[in-house]
């Protein structure tokens, strides 16, 4: 069956960053979509808002059948939300979760921006003390401080609003975390995974936190499992 795979990125990276993964996936039979968040990527300076991100996303995947969304890092938000205004097949969070409503991105961000200015990126500066680099050498590195942009100071102030229950199937593509690290911080109440229900399916992928980069072909195969 063809599925049509919604790829949302996380913060200041456009759709780009799924292009390996997309070519996979298209290689295969497969439908893949890419996006690109108002107000990032090549859609840069552009006053943009988590629901934006949501109205991105339902925009995207209109006139197709056999959704399935997926959402790497703060993109798990908004493709939360959407899932549950459209039909969707299956809900695939890649180093996110399913945050509860209410949450803010900046709640997950350690301490808030001192303005509210466009977030800027982080410096992509290779340091071997970073998990979140794991897997990205020079090449990637450098794309990622060429291509990465400012991201929408109100997306990631805004709280989610799902605006219902997530009925859809979900799978959760876990990198910087090993599956028992979940279930204990999920036991634990941690935000990440306080929205998770026991039916989330869990599949490890040990790399960093941009496996479209550092693995793309393995979270092509996981994908279209």
């Amino acid at each position: 069956m063809t599925e049509t795979f919604v790829l949302v990125p996380g913060m200041w990276l456009g759709g780009w960053v799924w292009n390996e993964v997309a070519t996979r996936l298209r290689a295969a039979g497969d439908v893949a979509i890419p996006v690109t968040l108002t107000g990032v990527g090549e859609r840069a300076g552009v006053d943009s808002d988590l629901e934006q991100h949501v109205t991105d996303i339902i925009d995207a995947a209109r006139g197709h059948d056999d959704i399935v969304l997926v959402g790497h890092s703060y993109g798990g938000m908004p493709v939360s939300a959407a899932a549950t205004r459209i039909p969707v097949s299956r809900v695939v969070y890649v180093d996110s979760g399913p945050l509860p409503d209410g949450t803010r991105q900046l709640d997950m961000s350690g301490p808030p921006p001192e303005s509210t200015d466009p977030v800027p990126p982080p410096s992509w500066e290779a340091n071997d003390a970073d998990p979140s680099l794991v897997g990205l050498d020079e090449q990637m590195l450098a794309l990622l401080r060429e291509r990465s942009t400012t991201h929408p100071y109100a997306s990631v102030a805004q709280p989610l609003r799902r605006g219902g229950n997530l009925t859809a199937p979900a799978t959760l593509i876990a990198c910087m975390f090993s599956p028992e690290q979940i279930t204990q911080m999920r036991a634990a109440g941690h935000p990440f995974f306080a929205a998770m229900g026991d039916d989330v399916v869990i599949r490890p992928l040990p790399t960093g936190h941009w496996p479209m980069l550092s693995e793309p072909a393995r979270l092509a195969e996981l994908l279209r499992a």
